[in-house]
């Protein structure tokens, strides 16, 4: 039961009532509310913990959703950095939610008829398709979390004496003061990743992630993304009416290929197209792999054969020589005899 309100303090009430203006039952609401207050404080004073559903009177919980909140973002960029691949770069100047769903369903479509990549025998082959992404990021989220991936080793903070230990080990996660400190003011060098991809983080981002590095597939969402007349021709009207579609085109030409970050290294937008014209996916490039090897050990097996045969034709050539002298030789000495 709420504690009572002593009678010395109802005058002082009602004139705070009439000077409020506010209702009987609003008043009797905050008068409730006070007493609940001060009736937990005293309970927490007291030793005793409130239940883990118990919202504060005055403190409501956040409206903000966790999936926006920084701590919860580092996390998530820290992790997608670690485990995707392959990651495209736009820059998005204020889509829209129609747009960005108009441009999220033609690019579903275009991966749709990328076909299956050949799996090996006995297995079935691996469809990424439903796990493309297109995501819009925080920029500086996203740069703090690049220097945390490249630039902090957990190793080396856990064998260092200044992190903070508890009764577990050492506190080393990607929130912990250990990587704070070690990014904070890190010197970074010119010939890292992170160097090289900072000039591209500008603005609003937006990143088209695949969980492999698929050059059907990234073809496939640069026809949509960023065609290329030519190299990655746009869908026709009459293949993909919904490309053409004004909300579609008006999303589509707010949007920027700057880079990608491909197998830890950083692509601009050439060689971005670049892994898009792959032809034959990755299969394609290593049958283009083993036909260089070849023909370099070909090449060096010519080299070496032609070097041998020129230095038997010189020996050769040195003993027919020889053999003349001698013969030489000896029938000038027969003569002289």
């Amino acid at each position: 039961m709420a504690p009572r309100i002593s009678r010395t303090f109802s005058p002082c009430l009602r004139q705070l009532r009439r000077d409020s203006g506010l209702p009987q039952k609003s008043w009797a609401l905050a008068l409730r509310s006070i007493s609940t207050s001060g009736q937990q404080s005293a309970a927490v004073s007291a030793g005793v913990r409130p239940p883990i559903d118990y919202t504060h009177p005055t403190k409501p919980p956040s409206a903000r959703p966790v999936e926006t909140r920084k701590s919860q973002l580092i996390r998530t960029y820290t992790s997608l950095l670690r485990t995707t691949p392959l990651i495209l770069f736009f820059q998005h100047s204020n889509l829209t939610a129609i747009e960005w769903a108009a441009v999220r369903r033609e690019l579903k479509k275009a991966l749709l008829q990328v076909p299956p990549p050949n799996a090996a025998p006995g297995a079935e082959p691996l469809d990424i398709t439903p796990l493309v992404q297109l995501q819009v990021l925080r920029t500086n989220m996203l740069s703090v979390a690049m220097k945390i991936v490249e630039f902090y080793n957990p190793e080396v903070a856990a064998s260092s004496v200044n992190t903070p230990r508890t009764s577990r080990g050492p506190v080393i996660h990607d929130l912990s003061e250990a990587a704070y400190e070690a990014v904070k003011n890190i010197d970074v060098p010119a010939d890292s990743s992170f160097a090289q991809i900072e000039p591209l983080l500008v603005g609003p981002l937006a990143a088209l992630v695949l969980p492999a590095v698929s050059p059907a597939h990234v073809a496939a969402a640069l026809s949509v993304l960023a065609p290329v007349p030519g190299q990655f021709p746009a869908p026709t009207r009459k293949k993909s009416p919904g490309f053409h579609d004004p909300i579609c085109q008006n999303g589509l030409a707010k949007l920027l290929l700057v880079g990608g970050r491909i197998e830890d290294k950083i692509f601009d937008k050439a060689g971005v197209n670049w892994v898009g014209g792959i032809q034959g996916g990755m299969d394609g490039l290593r049958a283009q792999l083993v036909g260089i090897l070849q023909g370099a050990g070909l090449g060096i097996t010519n080299a070496l054969e032609g070097n041998g045969k020129s230095l038997w034709l010189a020996l050769e050539g040195r003993k027919i020589q020889l053999e003349e002298e001698n013969k030489a030789v000896d029938g000038e000495q027969k003569v002289e005899q």
